[in-house]
Protein backbone atom coordinates (compact mmCIF):
# COMPACT_ATOMS: atom_id res chain seq x y z
CA UNK A 1 0.00 0.00 0.00
CA UNK A 2 1.32 3.36 -0.89
CA UNK A 3 0.57 6.76 1.03
CA UNK A 4 1.26 9.58 -0.67
CA UNK A 5 2.98 12.84 0.93
CA UNK A 6 2.69 16.19 -0.14
CA UNK A 7 1.92 16.65 -4.06
CA UNK A 8 3.97 13.30 -5.34
CA UNK A 9 6.36 11.72 -2.98
CA UNK A 10 5.21 7.87 -2.66
CA UNK A 11 6.50 6.00 0.96
CA UNK A 12 4.79 2.96 1.82
CA UNK A 13 2.30 3.32 4.97
CA UNK A 14 4.43 1.60 7.19
CA UNK A 15 7.87 3.52 6.16
CA UNK A 16 5.75 6.66 6.18
CA UNK A 17 4.66 6.03 9.95
CA UNK A 18 8.29 5.08 10.78
CA UNK A 19 9.89 7.98 9.35
CA UNK A 20 7.43 10.50 10.43
CA UNK A 21 7.56 8.54 14.01
CA UNK A 22 11.51 9.34 13.97
CA UNK A 23 11.84 12.50 12.19
CA UNK A 24 9.46 13.93 15.29
CA UNK A 25 11.33 12.30 17.83
CA UNK A 26 14.69 11.17 17.03
CA UNK A 27 16.22 8.08 19.38
CA UNK A 28 17.02 5.03 19.55
CA UNK A 29 13.62 3.36 19.77
CA UNK A 30 12.34 5.29 16.91
CA UNK A 31 15.04 4.89 15.03
CA UNK A 32 14.66 0.96 15.21
CA UNK A 33 11.75 1.47 13.52
CA UNK A 34 12.88 3.28 10.97
CA UNK A 35 15.21 1.23 10.16
CA UNK A 36 13.59 -1.70 9.33
CA UNK A 37 11.21 0.06 7.05
CA UNK A 38 13.99 1.95 5.14
CA UNK A 39 17.01 -0.45 5.31
CA UNK A 40 15.62 -2.56 2.47
CA UNK A 41 15.56 0.23 0.04
CA UNK A 42 18.82 1.48 0.79
CA UNK A 43 20.12 -2.18 0.50
CA UNK A 44 17.92 -2.57 -2.86
CA UNK A 45 19.58 1.23 -4.04
CA UNK A 46 23.45 -0.26 -3.55
CA UNK A 47 22.25 -3.76 -5.21
CA UNK A 48 20.80 -2.03 -8.40
CA UNK A 49 24.48 -0.31 -8.66
CA UNK A 50 25.84 -3.60 -8.63
CA UNK A 51 27.02 -4.24 -5.34
CA UNK A 52 27.83 -7.35 -3.66
CA UNK A 53 25.48 -8.50 -1.04
CA UNK A 54 28.12 -7.88 1.45
CA UNK A 55 29.19 -4.68 0.59
CA UNK A 56 25.82 -3.58 0.05
CA UNK A 57 24.83 -4.41 3.50
CA UNK A 58 27.79 -2.54 4.92
CA UNK A 59 27.31 0.36 3.17
CA UNK A 60 23.46 0.05 3.64
CA UNK A 61 24.62 0.11 7.65
CA UNK A 62 26.90 3.18 6.83
CA UNK A 63 24.32 5.08 5.40
CA UNK A 64 21.65 4.36 7.63
CA UNK A 65 24.06 5.35 10.58
CA UNK A 66 24.96 9.04 8.84
CA UNK A 67 21.00 9.34 9.01
CA UNK A 68 20.69 8.68 12.16
CA UNK A 69 24.15 11.22 13.14
CA UNK A 70 22.80 13.91 10.73
CA UNK A 71 18.97 13.84 10.96
CA UNK A 72 18.56 16.93 12.65
CA UNK A 73 20.43 19.24 9.79
CA UNK A 74 17.13 18.09 7.54
CA UNK A 75 16.00 21.22 6.94
CA UNK A 76 12.45 20.35 5.71
CA UNK A 77 10.84 16.57 6.25
CA UNK A 78 9.58 16.56 2.59
CA UNK A 79 13.02 16.55 1.21
CA UNK A 80 14.25 13.09 3.12
CA UNK A 81 13.69 10.80 0.11
CA UNK A 82 15.97 13.18 -1.34
CA UNK A 83 18.16 13.18 1.26
CA UNK A 84 18.75 9.49 1.86
CA UNK A 85 19.48 9.09 -1.74
CA UNK A 86 22.26 12.00 -1.93
CA UNK A 87 23.49 10.59 0.98
CA UNK A 88 23.63 6.99 0.20
CA UNK A 89 25.04 8.35 -3.33
CA UNK A 90 28.02 10.04 -1.45
CA UNK A 91 28.85 6.71 0.76
CA UNK A 92 29.37 4.67 -2.91
CA UNK A 93 31.24 7.45 -3.63
CA UNK A 94 33.47 7.41 -0.54
CA UNK A 95 33.83 3.82 -0.71
CA UNK A 96 34.68 3.77 -4.44
CA UNK A 97 37.51 6.87 -3.51
CA UNK A 98 38.94 4.49 -0.93
CA UNK A 99 38.83 1.35 -3.60
CA UNK A 100 41.02 3.44 -5.52
CA UNK A 101 43.68 4.52 -3.09
CA UNK A 102 43.61 1.20 -2.38
CA UNK A 103 44.49 -0.50 -5.52
CA UNK A 104 45.24 3.18 -7.34
CA UNK A 105 42.73 2.68 -9.92
CA UNK A 106 38.44 1.39 -9.48
CA UNK A 107 37.98 -1.98 -10.72
CA UNK A 108 34.49 -2.07 -11.73
CA UNK A 109 34.59 -5.83 -11.01
CA UNK A 110 34.95 -5.21 -7.15
CA UNK A 111 31.66 -3.22 -7.35
CA UNK A 112 29.76 -4.59 -10.53
CA UNK A 113 28.33 -7.68 -10.71
CA UNK A 114 28.94 -9.71 -14.34
CA UNK A 115 25.50 -11.01 -16.03
CA UNK A 116 25.11 -14.61 -14.97
CA UNK A 117 27.11 -14.74 -12.31
CA UNK A 118 25.74 -17.24 -9.65
CA UNK A 119 26.04 -14.39 -7.00
CA UNK A 120 24.22 -12.15 -8.58
CA UNK A 121 20.57 -10.69 -7.06
CA UNK A 122 17.42 -12.73 -8.37
CA UNK A 123 15.47 -9.47 -7.89
CA UNK A 124 18.11 -7.85 -10.43
CA UNK A 125 17.79 -9.99 -13.82
CA UNK A 126 20.42 -9.69 -16.58
CA UNK A 127 18.20 -8.42 -19.10
CA UNK A 128 17.84 -4.97 -16.62
CA UNK A 129 21.78 -5.35 -16.06
CA UNK A 130 22.56 -5.11 -19.83
CA UNK A 131 19.90 -2.49 -20.70
CA UNK A 132 21.97 -0.46 -17.60
CA UNK A 133 25.10 -0.89 -19.15
CA UNK A 134 24.09 0.19 -22.41
CA UNK A 135 23.46 3.73 -20.88
CA UNK A 136 25.82 6.48 -20.06
CA UNK A 137 26.55 6.62 -16.36
CA UNK A 138 24.72 10.00 -15.96
CA UNK A 139 21.32 8.41 -18.03
CA UNK A 140 21.95 5.27 -15.70
CA UNK A 141 21.86 7.39 -12.32
CA UNK A 142 18.95 9.02 -13.71
CA UNK A 143 17.01 6.16 -15.20
CA UNK A 144 17.66 3.96 -11.25
CA UNK A 145 16.74 7.05 -9.97
CA UNK A 146 13.73 7.04 -11.51
CA UNK A 147 12.84 3.51 -12.07
CA UNK A 148 14.64 1.48 -9.06
CA UNK A 149 14.05 3.80 -6.13
CA UNK A 150 10.99 5.37 -7.28
CA UNK A 151 11.79 8.80 -7.22
CA UNK A 152 9.81 11.87 -8.94
CA UNK A 153 11.66 13.67 -11.50
CA UNK A 154 11.91 17.01 -8.80
CA UNK A 155 13.46 14.27 -6.21
CA UNK A 156 16.08 13.03 -8.64
CA UNK A 157 16.88 17.02 -9.49
CA UNK A 158 17.47 17.51 -6.00
CA UNK A 159 19.33 14.68 -5.53
CA UNK A 160 21.90 15.07 -8.32
CA UNK A 161 21.79 18.47 -8.33
CA UNK A 162 21.04 18.96 -11.80
CA UNK A 163 17.88 21.00 -13.29
CA UNK A 164 14.59 19.49 -13.84
CA UNK A 165 14.65 20.13 -17.39
CA UNK A 166 17.71 18.11 -17.87
CA UNK A 167 16.26 14.86 -15.63
CA UNK A 168 13.08 15.12 -17.99
CA UNK A 169 15.20 15.31 -21.43
CA UNK A 170 17.77 11.93 -19.79
CA UNK A 171 15.00 9.57 -19.38
CA UNK A 172 12.77 10.61 -22.55
CA UNK A 173 16.43 10.22 -24.36
CA UNK A 174 17.59 7.09 -22.50
CA UNK A 175 13.88 5.78 -23.54
CA UNK A 176 14.11 6.71 -26.90
CA UNK A 177 17.62 5.01 -26.86
CA UNK A 178 16.67 1.72 -24.97
CA UNK A 179 13.80 1.21 -27.16
CA UNK A 180 16.00 1.52 -30.35
CA UNK A 181 18.26 -1.19 -29.47
CA UNK A 182 16.35 -3.42 -27.67
CA UNK A 183 12.43 -3.11 -28.49
CA UNK A 184 11.24 -5.15 -31.02
CA UNK A 185 13.11 -6.11 -34.30
CA UNK A 186 11.45 -5.11 -37.13
CA UNK A 187 11.59 -7.30 -40.13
Amino acid sequence: MDFVVGDRTRLRLGEQEALSRFLSEPGEESFGEFFRAVAPRVFSYFRARGCETALAEDLTQEVMIAVFRQVGTLRQNESFRPWLYRVAKNVLLQFLRRKARQVDTVELDTVTKEPGNRDADPLLPVQFLEWMASLEEDERQIMMSRYVEELEYHEIAEVLDIPLGTVQWKIFHSKKKLAARFGPQSS
